[in-house]
């Protein structure tokens, strides 16, 4: 067979110059282009996971009494405080602290709450503290501390008051709440409620505070900062729930996501993964309650022992400035940031910047082009994740509009499936055994991935109904189980990946699936518009929904009708395009920049009932008019034809 092998190779050596020109024309080659860099980052997360199984072997083996072992956290901190104490770990408001500072605050913190086992308080091992903090110093000390304690950190949204605060609190079943002084004043309503729920309430400032409420900074200002022992916060299995976060509630009240100690050192690897490294100054200004914070941002900079610059707010008008200040070289974004910032006039400090690499998600084609043009040359690396989910995606090709790849060795790594989804069911599509079907490229399918002892869904604090629908049985086989995100991508031809909708956002009008994000993306290309936000209306007489969208106006600009119809008549079919348009000064969204769909679809296109400027199709006239409550009147007698 050797013998053979050399003169078939002499054979083919004339054809190589000829393979540029043939590899193009293989039906594989759309994919095979990407081969290297799918193997290359293949390659890198095996040696993140490997890196990661080591540390926690090194911990499990290490002294209990010691500060490297227990969980993730308090061995990683303090890994970080012997290995390099004097690099900078936090920048913020002008101060600094290095890794071995973090370690000493931390620990003061732990000690606080391990006092409290005796006291008023009466913590045990387990139970869960509630933090209302905004992002700064004190948050990350006191999470710190709660870990190391064997404690269970909730992270409460600041912006959460009366019954949803309550809510969230009561859910979680936290024994203990602390807040920062300046909600005081917005909390007074609501702290006869907090004490008769027998919560242990304390504040982080020495502020005039109510009876029964300590300042907690300064309980732990009197702690010793020696290391406590690390079996403290050593958890019995890795599943094991480590803090809560709470989902958004764009669509009901929050719920409390069990996030696990496995997730927490999975969490460790997602810069390494973004090819991050220890040199690196990190620009944070998302809310810490949320994952792309909390998880993402500190403790994957924790992951590579690099500096994060945090930002209570992010400030657009700042940001360059910053960057240009701290020498910033990754900047971790949500989409509606870098809209925030190629909105902004141009400013010299946007120039000469350091930023080599933007890491987040939610970034729509469109911003993420005006982007890389004005401010680049820089990477972006877009993601996907969900707080509860079991699934990532990377694009590290940085293809612009992708969320990830669909590599077959990218599944080897994170495995997941794009399977057929009917929207007018709200189930999937399963053939005639039961069993579920993929989708072909360039199909909208449901996101879902295995659930697994490596992947597992841990559900949400309270009954097990509140997790109905977040799992599938028998997908592809009998008894196999997989998440379900909830989420409608697309694979293309290439094997990258695609948001496409949340499902309860898509709509059927007139018998055909209407993706709201798919039409916002088109409308967005127009230059005067700055905010589109797209949702389905239902409107009497008519079966499923009319398309609404709500726009913004981009300042000096007016309103085109004419351009507007020309554009989504050239680019979106018939039934996609909006019916009603509603011209506001502001979208309504949550504190972490999504969209608010729900209330605003359930203030319908009423023109008696909402103050805002609206309009409606006129497939007739091929226009838009402006929707009168005589037209209003029409519509709905049959008189006026959507």
């Amino acid at each position: 067979m050797g013998a053979l092998l050399l003169p078939l190779l002499l054979l083919l050596l004339p054809l190589l110059p000829l393979l540029p020109l043939l590899l193009p024309r293989l039906p594989l080659w759309p994919r095979l282009r990407w081969l290297t860099a799918d193997l290359a980052f293949a390659v890198r997360a095996q040696r993140c996971k490997r890196a990661l199984r080591a540390r926690a072997l090194a911990a499990a083996a290490a002294d209990p009494q010691g500060p490297e072992s227990g969980c993730s956290l308090a061995w990683r901190l303090a890994q970080l405080a012997r290995q390099r104490p004097a690099h900078a770990f936090l920048l913020h408001a002008g101060r600094r602290f290095s890794y071995a500072e973090a370690e000493r605050r931390s620990n003061r913190a732990a000690r606080a709450f391990l006092r409290t086992r005796n006291g008023p308080a009466g913590l045990a091992p387990g139970d869960t503290v509630a933090l209302l903090l905004p992002a700064g110093p004190d948050f990350l000390w006191l999470w710190f501390g709660l870990a190391k304690a064997g404690l269970r950190a909730a992270f409460v949204p600041t912006a959460l008051r009366r019954a949803p605060l309550l809510h969230c609190l009561r859910c979680c079943g936290a024994r203990a709440l602390v807040l920062a002084p300046e909600f005081l004043p917005s909390l007074e309503a609501d702290l006869p409620a907090l004490q008769a729920m027998g919560l242990h309430l304390w504040a982080t400032g020495p502020e005039a505070l109510p009876a029964l409420m300590c300042d907690l900074l300064a309980e732990a200002e009197a702690e010793a900062d020696e290391p406590v022992p690390g079996y403290l916060s050593a958890p019995q299995d890795m599943t094991d729930t480590s803090l809560y976060i709470f989902t958004s509630g764009t669509t009901g009240l929050p719920k409390a996501a069990r996030i696990s100690h496995l997730k927490v050192l999975q969490c460790q690897g997602f810069y390494q993964l973004c090819g991050a490294h220890q040199d690196d100054i990190i620009y944070l200004a998302l809310p810490l309650y949320h994952m792309s914070g909390s998880l993402l941002g500190i403790v994957g900079c924790l992951g590579i022992g690099a500096t994060v610059v945090l930002k209570t707010k992010f400030s657009a008008g700042q940001f360059w400035e910053d960057c240009q200040q701290h020498g910033v070289t990754v900047f971790q974004y949500i989409g509606e940031l870098c809209r925030y910032l190629v909105n902004q006039p141009p400013t010299k400090a946007e120039r000469g910047h350091k930023v080599r690499l933007a890491v987040g998600s939610g970034l729509r084609p469109d911003t993420w082009e005006r982007f890389v043009r004005r401010f680049g040359p820089l990477q972006v690396l877009e993601t996907y994740g969900l707080t509860e989910g079991n699934v990532a995606t990377f694009n590290y090709t940085g293809q612009p509009g992708a969320v990830g790849r669909a590599s077959w060795l990218y599944k080897q790594v994170f495995p997941f499936s794009l399977i057929r989804y009917d929207v007018a069911t709200g189930e999937p599509v399963r053939n005639s055994w039961g069993h579920c079907i993929t989708t072909t490229p360039g199909e909208p399918g449901l996101l879902v991935a295995p659930v697994s002892p490596q992947s597992p869904f841990l559900g949400y604090a309270g009954g097990p109904e509140l997790a109905q629908g977040k799992l599938l049985q028998d997908v592809f086989r009998p008894g196999d189980i997989f998440f379900n995100t909830g989420d409608l991508l697309v694979c293309d031809h290439q094997g990258f990946l695609h948001f496409h909708d949340r499902t309860g956002d898509t709509f059927r009008w007139k018998g055909e699936n209407v993706a709201t994000t798919e039409v916002a993306q088109v409308l967005e290309t127009l230059d005067f518009l700055q905010d589109v936000n797209v949702y389905g209306v239902t409107v009497p007489g008519h079966e499923g929904r009319a398309g609404m969208a709500a726009l913004v106006l981009r300042p000096p600009h007016k309103l085109d009708l004419e351009q507007l119809y020309a554009h989504v008549a050239e680019n979106l079919p018939p039934y996609a395009r909006p019916r009603f348009l509603r011209l506001q000064n502001s979208l309504a969204t949550t504190e972490t920049f999504k969209q608010q769909k729900v209330r605003v679809a359930m203030e319908g296109f009423d023109p008696r009932a909402l103050s805002d400027p609206l309009y409606v199709l006129d497939q007739a006239e091929a226009t838009y008019l402006p929707l009168t409550p005589a037209r209003y009147t029409d519509l709905l007698s049959g008189h006026l034809r959507i």
